[in-house]
C-alpha cells in the first residue's frame, strides 16, 4: 500500500511530461511550428521522465517508486533549466548557441534536389521565438511548468499517509 502523496506524485511525474510533450508535437504537427536543437534539448529529459514516472506504476515496493518518481521530477527539472536556459537566449539575456535545425529529409535525394530542398527549407533560430503567450516564450513556459511541477512533486514526495 502506498500512501497518498506517492501516489499523487507519481501521477504528477506522469502527467507533467505527458502534456508538455503532448503540447510540443501539437505544436510542430498541427501548429508547424518546427523545433529548433535547444527545443529537441527540452524534450529528451520529459522522455526519459515518461519512463520513470511509468516504471512507477508497475514495478517494486514504495521505496523503489519513490526513488522512480524522485528520478522523474529530477529530470523534469533538468527540462526546466534547459528551458530557463533557451528562454534567456530567446530573450537575449545571454548568448546561445549557433546551429540551426534542419527541417527536411534529405535521405535518398540526388545532390541537385538536396540542395534544392535545404535552400526552400525555413531556418529554425534558437534565439528567436516563434510563439508566445503573455509574452513568455514556448521554452518559457516549459521552464515555468517544469520547474513548477519538480518542486510539487518534491513536495508530495515528501508528504506522508
Amino acid at each position: 500500500m502506498i500512501g497518498l502523496g506517492l501516489r499523487n506524485a507519481r501521477l504528477l511525474a506522469l502527467l507533467i511530461p505527458a502534456i508538455l510533450l503532448g503540447g510540443a508535437w501539437a505544436f510542430q504537427l498541427i501548429g508547424g511550428l518546427y523545433p529548433c536543437e535547444m527545443c529537441h534539448w527540452q524534450r529528451w529529459p520529459h522522455y526519459g521522465a515518461l519512463v520513470l514516472a511509468g516504471l512507477a506504476f508497475v514495478t517494486g515496493g514504495p521505496r523503489v517508486k519513490a526513488t522512480l518518481v524522485a528520478g522523474a521530477a529530477a529530470l523534469i527539472a533538468v527540462s526546466g533549466l534547459i528551458g530557463v536556459f533557451h528562454a534567456g537566449v530567446e530573450y537575449h539575456w545571454w548568448q546561445g548557441i549557433t546551429a540551426c535545425t534542419q527541417t527536411t529529409s534529405l535521405s535518398g535525394l540526388s545532390t541537385d534536389q538536396a540542395l534544392k530542398d535545404l535552400l526552400a527549407a525555413p531556418i529554425v533560430r534558437c534565439d528567436a521565438a516563434q510563439w508566445s503567450l503573455a509574452g513568455v516564450s514556448l521554452a518559457g513556459w516549459n521552464a515555468l511548468i517544469s520547474l513548477a511541477g519538480a518542486v510539487l512533486i518534491a513536495v508530495q514526495l515528501r508528504r506522508r499517509g
